[in-house]
């Protein structure tokens, strides 16, 4: 998306797009591999980076510096990455908290 667009906006909201994205995808490998009482924190600020990421695609859609379709797509995948997160969340919560059985 950001190889399409004007010189101008590839190069500043372009990078700053790809870069959240990244930042997103190391939090969650490290997320991955943390033990289970540092997964939350990663969690969170993948979830923070997802969020700006968000907000850039905005961005590209209200200065329509990129297709609208790849944009809704992008906007889309986006979504279902917070879907998910929060299910990973939600999962970690209820762990940490469930009773301990007794036989």
């Amino acid at each position: 998306m950001t190889h399409h667009s004007e010189k101008k906006w590839r190069y500043s909201l372009g990078i700053s797009l790809e870069n959240s994205v990244l930042s997103l995808l190391q939090e969650l490998i490290m997320a991955k591999n943390a033990p289970k009482p540092m997964k939350t924190s990663y969690l969170i600020k993948g979830g923070s980076h997802l969020e700006i990421a968000t907000l850039k695609l905005r961005l590209f859609l209200e200065l329509k510096i990129a297709n609208e379709t790849k944009i809704f797509q992008t906007q889309s995948k986006c979504a279902e990455i917070g879907r998910m997160l929060g299910g990973w969340m939600k999962s970690l919560n209820t762990q940490s908290f469930t009773p301990e059985r007794t036989p």
